[in-house]
């Protein structure tokens, strides 16, 4: 299967990157050593400005600044004047911190009975799903302003990676759709990311679960496609996976080699990439194939594998 499938991998193989020798964790250090160089990793508390009422606004170009292409999101601004009103109403600071900007604090705690009773409250589940990550991601750009680099989403000061990632082309013909789940966006650990740092977001585009902007940029692009140009990454139990070699065959390499440039959006290859744990990825997987039956009426969306064997789970992973 490796040996087949050569003549793909080696085109896309990313160029080499020199990274930083610090590794953040996300959990505590188990032992008193951890400490020497657990230090940068931490995410320090940050608190807004209460004097200054348009910290927590979010800028067309602060969004994009994230690796972007959608506008800001409506729901992520809704969310993010309900907390500017609630500190009004409870002389509460925003206060971040952790890992994925979490909220601290007093403003937490009345922030947690809020959105409690909001989601509680929205009996459709596509509105739950909305509002779930429109709340996450909020709390994300807010938590991360000024504390991380926009563009690797490592600490400014101590961790940029930016001047050790090569930029590459991407094959023309070919499109990247990162979709990743809330949680995973702006996580240090993340490498997702190293896809549009290296090829661009126009040829490797990230979509976030849940955000409406985002996922009908993405499905208006496979619309325009056609169902035999979207392909998802994924080891799917529960239909035939197919290789790349076995999808496209010999001639998929070749085909664009000698096609340098593309002059229909229709005969892009559109490449979905899930960014998830493996319980939010299934999760998500699930949504891709609803979508799939509402726009060609049915589920069935081709998967490929870039392994076999036992333990393809885990190699994809």
């Amino acid at each position: 299967m490796l040996s087949a499938t050569r003549a793909f991998t080696l085109k896309f193989s990313l160029p080499s990157f020199a990274f930083s020798t610090k590794t953040c964790m996300e959990s505590p250090p188990r032992s008193p050593k951890a400490n020497i160089f657990n230090s940068s990793c931490r995410s320090p508390s940050r608190k807004a400005d209460a004097k200054d009422t348009g910290y927590a606004s979010i800028t067309l170009q602060e969004w994009q600044g994230w690796g972007t292409t959608s506008p800001v999101p409506a729901k992520v601004l809704e969310v993010v004047e309900d907390f500017k009103l609630l500190e009004k109403a409870n002389d509460a600071q925003m206060t971040f911190g952790g890992s994925g900007g979490k909220l601290q604090g007093e403003f937490k705690i009345q922030e947690d009975k809020k959105h409690r009773a909001t989601y509680e409250a929205l009996g459709d589940s596509e509105k739950k799903i909305q509002f779930f990550s429109a709340r996450q991601i909020a709390c994300r750009v807010l938590g991360s302003r000024d504390y991380l680099c926009q563009k690797c989403w490592l600490p400014l000061e101590e961790d940029c990676m930016c001047s050790k990632v090569k930029h590459s082309s991407l094959w023309p013909g070919v499109r990247f759709w990162l979709y990743m789940h809330p949680k995973d966006f702006l996580r240090q650990n993340n490498t997702g990311k190293l896809l549009w740092q290296v090829f661009g977001v126009q040829s490797a585009t990230l979509c976030l679960f849940g955000i409406p902007e985002h996922e009908e940029i993405m499905w208006n692009a496979f619309k325009l496609a056609g169902k035999d140009k979207v392909w998802c990454l994924y080891p799917n139990k529960n239909a035939v996976t197919m290789s790349v070699y076995d999808a496209f065959g010999q001639g998929f390499s070749a085909d664009l080699e000698h096609s340098p440039t593309v002059k229909n959006e229709d005969k892009t290859l559109n490449f979905v990439l899930i960014d998830g744990t493996w319980s939010n990825s299934a999760a998500m997987f699930r949504r891709l194939k609803e979508q799939t039956k509402s726009v060609w009426g049915e589920e069935d969306l081709p998967c490929i594998s870039l392994v076999t064997g036992a333990s393809t789970m885990h190699k994809l992973r």
